[in-house]
């Protein structure tokens, strides 16, 4: 039996259906799973019962969880028959349980049980998963339970048998995931929590490859506009990748079988582990040693790190030389002695490399073995060195955490610190709103006893800090009623801190007192049901705030009520919103499955500029970083190279196709002691996951363009595959018909400040938790991804959303344009033709919408033929980047506060008023137009609203006797009439219109 259980707990219920004939119930609830039945208490006449009952159901085969529903029944017990009525039900699917730190209590409606039943309300249950031993599973349903039968013939009362694993064990077992290349600590980030069964099958229809190695051909190339350089345009590529040649994102099937990273080139690596020796002789007058062993091949050589008197040493540690760089058929293992003048030579294990072995994966890995060390005269007289020695690729185990020979110089003997260098995989901490409600205080004492306290609450959580309004009441019980929103991440480990303060003058004031709130003591919720008010002592000093014993001391206390929860319905928006990579709710409840996997191959990056001088040659120091959901990966950095291959393949689940894959490159700055440096970026690539084909390999080769104080700049290419497979295409194409943000959203939503300002404290959160990993990631990569100063202010991003607006509306001025020219006969045969069609709808209106959709459906065949068949990138023309004048680029890169001269500020200060200005002019003309709408009718000017009224009883009475396919017919041959029966100045309705006034006479 496995020690997984299944906790439950029936907190409530509300609004039930009365079924007693006397406006009330007698409630219960039975919960069933996996073959077992329990029952909580019953309520008597309670329409809104609260029971606050837990139950455990054992959970038979956690590896079939996700296939295994929990009901609950809400029903109402009859005492005059022994009956039960059912109120309704709620069902969940084992893919929705989590553990138990991640639940909270959810309201579900109730659903009805049979097609003619009647069922509203709401049940509130928690439902988690524990591996507590220590909880034992509740008792089984009552043996009075047998007695109790239903109103209604329901499928009831036989529980089916949970469905079995249909997989076969050995399947289960061997469950094929993507792993990226460098996931070293996989087996530390495994959660207690039951496995779940084999993924279904991924429909990505893409035949396996063989392996092979060879400069990819670029074949096809695509500009976004007519205008962009075709230098800045996107390059379909055809690489050898994992085996098989990509030819228009399919796969050339090859001879040798497909190997875990099928979207990348295999890169061959010599790998050499060196364990541990023993039996080493004594070098020093003191008959100690203290030993390293240096690695080398060629001109490169790594070192290991030395210990201090010891005879026998363990080191385990890998190195890996790229196979295409050695110089060498020889490999020689040397251990040393570490002196302050010469170190001391210990002994050598040579390897012939043409005798070593290649490992394929997924073989077990190479028994390291004993070697015996060679003296300088050849000879093995003293000491052993344990290693293994090995061929393999990136997809060895032992690629993640072993040393580069592409990390160091030829040459050079010591290897840069590989904290900066090796390829991690993060993941963001987990973000929580934090609302906060300060309603009122209470017995405030001021430090001036003769008047009441000008009081305010300062709110702060870390380095975010809000403050309530100053109010001065006529007692010492102040109302405040304002609510607040704070970002905080898992673990909570700050605290909530309230602070009353007493304005007693101008920029002067005085803490009436303090409280404080330990954040992981707050109630979480997932929808908007209300929480509970509490009271909180105010203590005169932060540290007796923090005692909870120092509050029973004292008597008497100011009190502050408020309201705190954790709000885990909302997706914490913790970057551009046009940019998001992940729209899910903080609470994992609220989570669906995911819809598909996307994979990214990270190959190489091609012709980069040199971000700085090392040996008086230009070079970089490059990695990349991607960023979708909540994991980040960073490849390994390739030191001085202006064409570096990663050749690193990494893989995401997704949950909504509206999402986006960010993928940056940067230049590591802390390499070579430059710790105080940012690292710069060199370029990013986007791509939106539902512009992608499902199943196609996009291999493309994409231009790092980067803006500049001087003006846009190609800092290089970066070459990626991409492939994208869906788990279920009915659950995607429903996914188009979800609202795009959790229901939170749209029913309690925040304002759009509120949002600039939680964004810019999430990413600030998120920036610090990944700079304090190991690598770090550094806040400026963090900024850069997630476009943290998107929103501030752009003359170029301005002009660029203009013509963006005018785009989108190009196609109804040319629809204008074109039935101007009807109307003016410039071709009779085209106007007589619409003339017949209009005739035509008139007296059949009921074909106008059926014309209309047929006419769409066959534009989006007709276009099927040229649709896009790469992914979107950045358009320097649609950018308006490269028509830029330099001053606003340089307003664009400018500091926020600004820190130019101030005759360049009083010059962009009046440039933005002249822009302002035409805007004002746009927005009064609109309300001009309205305003002369509304007079109308207002008798505003008495003689063009008597005009108007006369004009509208007349048309009444003519509509009224006059058929409305005659009035549509004379209408439309009165628009479209010969241009020899038109008049050159405007027509009487638009000349009447046109003098009605407006309220611009009212303006100051």
């Amino acid at each position: 039996m496995s020690s997984f259980k299944l906790g439950v707990e029936v907190v409530g219920a509300h609004d039930l259906v009365a079924k007693d004939g006397q406006g009330s119930s007698n409630p219960f609830v039975e919960l069933h799973f996996d073959d077992q039945r329990f029952r909580t208490t019953t309520k008597e006449k309670d329409l809104n019962p609260v029971w606050n009952e837990s139950f455990y159901f054992n959970i038979s085969d956690p590896n079939n969880l996700s296939h295994l529903p929990l009901e609950a029944y809400v029903y109402s017990h009859n005492k005059a028959n022994n009956a039960k009525t059912c109120l309704g039900k709620v069902r969940l699917t084992g893919t929705s349980f989590v553990p138990y730190s991640d639940a909270v209590v959810l309201h579900y409606p109730l659903e009805k049980r049979t097609i003619f039943s009647r069922a509203k309300g709401e049940l509130g249950l928690k439902v988690f998963v524990t591996d507590d031993p220590s909880i034992k599973s509740s008792n089984p349903l009552p043996a009075m339970e047998s007695s109790l039968h239903t109103d209604v013939d329901s499928h009831y009362a036989k529980i089916p048998k949970s469905v079995p694993n249909s997989f076969p064990k050995e399947k289960t077992d061997k469950r094929h995931t993507f792993h990226h290349l460098s996931n070293a600590n996989q087996s530390q980030q495994k959660q207690n929590f039951p496995p779940v069964p084999q993924q279904q099958q991924m429909h990505s229809g893409v035949h396996e490859m063989k392996s092979g190695r060879q400069p990819p051909q670029i074949f096809q190339m695509f500009s976004g506009s007519s205008s962009q350089p075709s230098d800045y345009a996107l390059k379909e590529t055809s690489p050898f990748l994992g085996g098989g040649r990509i030819v228009g994102g399919r796969v050339i099937r090859g001879d040798r079988p497909a190997s875990t990273y099928d979207l990348v080139e295999q890169m061959r690596y010599l790998f050499v582990r060196v364990v541990k020796a023993q039996d080493l002789p004594s070098k020093d007058v003191t008959g100690s040693l203290d030993p390293y062993v240096e690695v080398k091949v060629g001109n490169y050589k790594g070192i290991t790190k030395h210990y201090e008197k010891k005879q026998n040493p363990e080191w385990n540690q890998v190195f890996a030389f790229a196979r295409d760089t050695l110089q060498s058929s020889v490999l020689e293992v040397i251990l040393k002695d570490k002196d302050l003048v010469k170190d001391d030579f210990v002994g050598i294990v040579r390897f012939d490399l043409h005798e070593v072995p290649t490992r394929v994966p997924p073989d077990s890995p190479l028994a390291p073995e004993w070697y015996r060390l060679e003296d300088k005269k050849g000879e093995k007289k003293k000491g052993e060195l344990m290693l293994a020695v090995w061929y393999g690729t990136q997809a060895d185990e032992a690629f993640p955490d072993a040393w580069h020979s592409d990390a160091i110089a030829p040459g050079d003997s010591t290897s840069i610190a590989s904290t900066y260098i090796r390829s991690k995989v993060y993941h963001s901490p987990r973000l929580w709103y934090v609302r906060v409600n300060v309603i009122e205080a209470q017995d405030l004492v001021a430090a001036d006893k003769n008047r009441f306290p000008d009081a305010y609450v300062k709110v702060q959580l870390g380095n975010q800090i809000l403050k309530t309004k100053s109010v001065q009441p006529r007692n010492s019980n102040p109302i405040w009623k304002e609510e607040f929103m704070f970002v905080a991440s898992e673990p909570f480990e700050e605290h909530l801190i309230f602070s009353v303060e007493d304005r007693v003058g101008p920029n002067k004031d005085e803490t009436i007192g303090k409280a404080v709130i330990p954040l992981n003591s707050v109630d979480r919720r997932a929808d908007d049901r209300n929480i509970r008010t509490r009271w909180y002592n105010l203590e005169k000093s932060l540290s007796d705030a923090m005692d909870g014993d120092h509050a029973k001391k004292d008597k008497f206390h100011s009190r502050l009520h408020v309201c705190v929860c954790l709000d885990g319905g909302y997706h914490v928006l913790d970057e551009s919103t046009q940019y998001s990579s992940d729209l899910r709710p903080t609470a994992k409840q609220l989570w669906k499955p995911s819809i598909g996997v996307l994979e990214l191959g990270i190959l190489n990056a091609d012709g980069l500029q040199p971000m700085k001088t090392r040996e008086g040659k230009g070079t970089s120091d490059t990695y990349c970083v991607a960023k979708y959901g909540h994991k980040w990966v960073r490849t390994r950095t390739i030191v001085s190279s202006l064409n570096p291959k990663y050749n690193e393949q990494y893989t995401w689940e997704v949950y909504d196709p509206a999402t986006v894959l960010t993928v940056g490159v940067f230049d590591n700055c802390q390499i070579g002691g430059s710790d105080g440096n940012k690292d710069m970026k060199i370029g990013k690539v986007r791509i939106r996951i539902s512009t992608l084909e499902t199943g196609r390999v996009y291999t493309h080769s994409y231009p790092l363009l980067v803006l500049h104080p001087s003006g846009v700049k190609k800092m290089g290419e970066l070459h990626l595959a991409i492939r994208f497979s869906y788990t279920s295409m009915l659950n995607m194409m429903f996914q188009y018909s979800r609202p795009l943000l959790p229901k939170m959203h749209y029913k309690r939503p925040l304002s759009v400040i509120q949002q600039d300002m939680l964004r810019h404290q999430a990413v600030t959160i998120v920036a610090a938790r990944l700079g304090r990993a190991e690598p770090p990631l550094r806040r400026e990569v963090v900024e850069y991804m997630s476009d943290a100063n998107a929103h501030l202010w752009s003359m170029r991003r301005s002009k660029a959303n203009f013509l963006r607006l005018t785009s989108v509306f190009s196609g109804l001025f040319s629809v204008g344009k074109w039935f101007g020219e009807v109307c003016m006969w410039k071709n009779p045969i085209t106007t007589v033709l619409v003339h017949v069609l209009f005739v035509m709808l008139v007296c059949f209106p009921e074909l106008i919408l059926p014309t209309v959709f047929l006419y769409m459906f066959l534009i989006g065949v007709w276009n099927y033929r040229y649709r896009p068949r790469y992914p979107p990138h950045m358009n320097t023309s649609l950018s308006c980047a490269d028509a830029v004048s330099p001053d606003e680029l340089d307003e664009e890169f400018e500091t926020f506060p600004a820190s130019r001269g101030s005759d360049i500020i009083r010059m962009r200060y009046d440039r933005l008023r002249s822009v302002a200005a035409r805007i004002q002019s746009v927005v009064g003309d609109i309300a001009t137009q309205g305003e002369r709408l509304q007079a109308l009718l207002n008798w505003r000017d008495p003689r063009a609203t008597t005009i108007f009224v006369i004009f509208c009883l007349v048309a009444a009475i003519v509509l009224y006797v006059t058929p409305f396919q005659v009035l549509a017919l004379l209408a439309g041959f009165y628009f479209m009439r010969h241009p020899r029966f038109r008049h050159k100045t405007p027509a009487a309705p638009i000349n009447f219109f046109r003098r009605l006034p407006a309220r611009t006479d009212s303006m100051l």
